[in-house]
């Protein structure tokens, strides 16, 4: 009686468990396979992977530098037979990508098929948790993969930072393309960021008589388009096995970033099955708020209407423009971006006026314009005849900002910069933009194809956009060169109070001169204080020092900007203070490089406790009192040697 008792019990346990699984899956067989949503669904995860409450498939968390994989429990055989072609087969899939508090994510995702589910030798970052530097292009890895691209990668080869692509054994695609979709209606592809935070469908198809991969892409509601994005011939029997895996990868690289799947199927010889799109879990909502509904359908509207009333305006404008055509530089056909008459940027800036400005220095002025075709804010830089920044400089600005791309840099003709109401900003703002312009020379120093000093970074070069996120801006001193190789730029410039001791010896511009401005930078934004400060009651007060002071008697947080009233976060500041000190050592080989800076404000890393020295930060006080030529005299000495830190750091 009592085994009866627990096969019934046992019984009852496989009832449900089996309900639970047809919840979440349905049409499954030999052939196929859905998921509308992951709830209660079994899947072999690793690395940061993870199944949300809600059914969402996270591939990665909210980690810098993490990888994470998603496959279906048991393998899949793809030919009838051994020594048999590859039979035709579909996977259908429905994806999201969520940056964490910004507009950018790095560095991707795959949907792959693979002869094993190990991939714990697969890199981060650029390697999208699928390949390393080793395995990449080696044919025994036997992996088919469809990758979704977030960021551009010069040594894949990558078209740019919003791209699928077809790839075999390697990350360099086959063959990839902008992301994009085919209008059914209109008969045009339109382009489509896949970092939105909105869902998006992909289609994979191969024809196994054909050899031919077609991949399709498309909003979540819109059917499948009758064109795909990508078509290429591969014969796959030459590279998958039998059994293979089918699963996801992702990973991110320095911005944190959400990869995410809500929805997915398979079928071999067969159409995959259509996922219920009514079942499906929403996205995880994280970062700045979604935009408004009414706005999206109003948005479009009102443009509609506004082209239609000027659209005959706008061809006499065009055709006017054209007849007024002027001649450009031999440079801009290389480097040059658009170009705008000066009769548009007279009339943005409302003929020049002082009411726009918005800043000068030795360049010249700088204007707040309205373009009068895109309603487009920007900051219009207008050079001076008696300026000092010559062509050369200004050619150097076009070249440089022109092929930048990031968040917290200025963009060319591209951001703007909005006055704002209030007088002063909150701490959490200061903090948000301390952090923007760090992931912005970040960039610039290791992330770009090439490294970019910029030369004059401080406050009055970073503008803020209508969400208050800090960009670097004015390039007019930037410098370039080859990863690996020494700058050779021996001219001193820059800002008084943002030069890095070494520079009066060396005169050669680093990326450690630029974490050294980034330091006076972090004070003077959490300090609310200028560099110099000619004001004080005594003599010129040099903030750096100023700060230093206080931190020998232990009262740091008293530098901090009283116009806070008290209201900031108390381990932000000591953090922001301490790391300020720490970028703005007077000792180049006791700074951080800005990859440190990253981990320090984002909590990955603990910041290195400051030591107390006998060697005061004072250097600039000494070109002030004593003039340049002596403070030469003393750097040459021990400024430009980068010896051992005055303010050690413990390492």
């Amino acid at each position: 009686m009592p085994s009866m008792v627990c096969l019934f019990f046992l019984s009852e346990i496989l009832f449900s468990l089996s309900l639970s699984l047809i919840s979440s899956i349905t049409a499954t067989g030999e052939d196929q396979f859905v998921y509308s949503g992951f709830s209660r669904s079994y899947l072999s995860l690793d690395g940061a992977a993870t199944i949300t409450p809600d059914g969402v498939l996270e591939l990665t968390n909210h980690t810098v530098h993490i990888k994470g994989h998603a496959f279906y429990p048991t393998p899949w055989r793809f030919r009838k037979s051994p020594g048999e072609v590859v039979q035709s087969f579909s996977v259908t899939f429905v994806f999201g990508m969520i940056p964490i508090y910004s507009d950018q994510c790095t560095d991707g995702m795959t949907f792959l098929i693979s002869p094993t589910k190990d991939f714990s030798g697969a890199q981060t970052s650029q390697y999208l948790g699928l390949l390393n530097k080793t395995s990449d292009g080696n044919k025994n890895n036997h992996i088919f993969a469809v990758e979704l691209d977030s960021s551009q990668n010069t040594e894949f080869n990558d078209i740019d930072d919003n791209h699928i692509g077809i790839n075999i054994n390697s990350l360099t695609s086959n063959k990839s393309g902008s992301a994009a979709f085919y209008d059914d209606n209109s008969g045009m592809f339109k382009n489509i960021s896949m970092v939105s935070r909105k869902e998006m469908q992909v289609w994979v198809d191969y024809d196994g008589e054909t050899t031919q991969i077609n991949v399709t892409l498309a909003p979540l509601r819109l059917p499948k388009p009758s064109r795909p994005l990508l078509s290429a011939t591969y014969n796959l029997s030459t590279v998958l096995e039998d059994p293979s895996y089918v699963g996801f990868s992702a990973s991110t690289g320095p911005i944190n970033s959400l990869y995410c799947v809500t929805g997915w199927s398979l079928g071999i010889n067969r159409p995959a099955p259509l996922i219920d799109i009514t079942k499906l879990p929403k996205l995880p909502h994280v970062g700045p708020k979604p935009r408004s509904k009414l706005l999206e359908i109003i948005l479009p509207i009102a443009t509609a209407i506004f082209i239609f009333l000027v659209g005959t305006t706008v061809i006499q404008l065009v055709r006017r423009r054209m007849k007024y055509a002027e001649i450009n530089e031999d440079w801009e056909a290389e480097f040059g971006p658009h170009r705008f008459s000066y009769k548009d940027l007279f009339y943005a800036t409302n003929g020049f006026k002082n009411k726009n400005l918005l800043g000068l220095g030795g360049f010249g002025k700088v204007y707040k314009g309205l373009l009068s075709v895109s309603k487009l804010e920007v900051a219009v830089k207008r050079v001076s005849h008696e300026s000092k920044q010559g062509m050369k400089e200004f050619v150097a600005e076009i070249v440089s900002i022109g092929r930048l791309r990031h968040r917290n840099l200025v963009q060319l003709l591209g951001y703007c910069s909005r006055k704002e109401g209030k007088p002063t900003l909150n701490w959490a703002q200061r903090f948000q933009i301390i952090k923007g312009v760090a992931s912005g020379l970040f960039y610039l120093h290791e992330r770009w194809e090439k490294v970019v000093i910029h030369r004059d970074i401080k406050a009055s070069n970073v503008l803020l956009d209508s969400e208050m996120n800090g960009r670097l801006g004015d390039f007019g001193l930037a410098r370039l060169y080859d990863h690996g190789t020494d700058p050779q730029t021996t001219h001193v410039v820059g800002t008084m109070g943002y030069l890095a001791p070494e520079l009066a010896s060396t005169g050669k511009a680093t990326t450690q001169t630029d974490v050294y401005a980034f330091g006076i930078f972090i004070l003077e934004v959490t300090c609310g204080q200028r560099p110099i400060n000619s004001h004080a009651d005594d003599s010129s007060q040099i903030l750096v020092d100023w700060v230093v002071e206080h931190w020998h008697k232990g009262s740091l947080t008293y530098t901090l900007d009283s116009r806070l009233q008290g209201n900031y976060n108390s381990d932000e500041v000591r953090l922001a203070l301490n790391l300020g000190l720490l970028c703005a050592h007077p000792f180049c080989n006791a700074r951080p490089n800005m990859r440190q800076v990253i981990q320090y404000l984002n909590g990955e890393m603990p910041l290195p406790e400051l030591m107390p020295t006998n060697i005061s930060y004072g250097v600039l006080g000494l070109m002030l009192n004593e003039g340049f030529d002596q403070y030469s005299a003393l750097a040459s000495t021990v400024g430009s040697s980068c010896m051992t830190s005055s303010l050690s750091s413990g390492r």
